[in-house]
């Protein structure tokens, strides 16, 4: 596969897992402002005001908090096939199912380290009742709810055992591209940020000090300012949300950020204002572990929680 060239579309929806259905409910839609459009059993799908798609996010009842899969959007029906002959010869496949509550047949699989894939093509679109449309037609609803008001997600980070294989499978699998990796002293990878698109990063994959697979380390929604995430954090504190990391900027891909935790476990952060990326064959860049240890951005440190928590905890 080229360089650079991915039949991926861009993350479609994502699934999280809860432990306490009814207070994470009450973060997405209170805190982070995203609409609830449908239920069914054991679960909520929501969506933020950007989403075209009938839903972004599946909300699931369960026994633990972490990631019940993620669901990536190719770019068209051949492409589709295209990527599910490639999982399947890569011995990552795992078979159709007819769909979910706002997309069609969909192809299941696995990464290495043990996180559940959905691929699809076929997709609903959203169609806003009266009461929330927006005056202009380029926009997917009208703005001004409850909470930070996020407009989609905007990447994952998943952990893993083995961040080499996972990105070697991001890369010859999936066609993503590889912008950033960091290592330790041996040589070792300990995260690498990749993209389907203009993004900096839309998958990432850092080492899991643990040794388990198939961990969430957090997934993450996008807003349009900076002064959205400083509003966003005031919001936290109002609804005593857990903060972990106050707004900052990050290192690699420049975003900047909040970090804190729902009420069922899993690390949620809210970003913005990242560097997108127009060169079609950028260098990859390394990362040490000295420069990883200096701290984010404008210096600000990591918590011991970043490098060691994730969901399932």
């Amino acid at each position: 596969m080229e360089s650079g060239v991915s039949d991926i579309a861009h993350i479609g929806h994502a699934e999280l897992l809860t432990p306490d259905p009814g207070s994470s409910l009450a973060f997405f839609t209170d805190v982070l402002g995203m609409v609830e459009v449908a239920r069914d059993e054991g679960s909520v799908h929501l969506r933020g005001y950007g989403d075209y798609q009938r839903c972004s996010l599946k909300l699931t009842a369960a026994d633990h908090a972490g990631l019940g899969h993620l669901g990536l959007r190719t770019r068209s029906p051949a492409a589709l096939e295209r990527l599910v002959a490639r999982l399947q010869a890569a011995g990552r496949g795992a078979g159709w199912i007819d769909g979910d509550l706002g997309h069609g047949p969909a192809f299941q699989a696995t990464t290495p380290g043990g996180h559940s894939l959905e691929v699809y093509f076929e997709t609903e679109r959203y169609d806003a009742p009266a009461e929330e449309r927006s005056a202009l037609r380029n926009q997917f609803g009208a703005r001004g709810g409850p909470g930070a008001g996020v407009k989609r997600i905007d990447h994952v980070n998943l952990m893993s055992t083995d961040v080499a294989a996972d990105r070697a499978f991001a890369e010859q699998v999936l066609g993503y591209r590889t912008l950033d990796i960091s290592v330790d002293g041996d040589g070792r990878e300990t995260g690498a940020w990749t993209s389907a698109t203009i993004a900096p990063l839309e998958l990432v994959f850092v080492l899991d000090p643990t040794g388990r697979d198939g961990r969430l380390h957090h997934l993450a929604f996008w807003v349009d300012t900076r002064e959205e995430v400083l509003r966003a954090a005031d919001i936290f504190v109002d609804h005593a949300v857990a903060i972990e990391l106050a707004p900052a900027r990050h290192t690699i891909g420049s975003g900047f950020f909040l970090y804190g935790f729902e009420p069922g476990g899993n690390r949620v952060e809210v970003t913005t204002a990242v560097d997108f990326v127009y060169d079609p064959d950028p260098p990859l860049r390394t990362w040490t572990a000295a420069e990883r240890a200096a701290g984010i951005g404008w210096g600000t440190a990591f918590p011991e929680t970043w490098r060691s928590y994730g969901t399932p905890a």
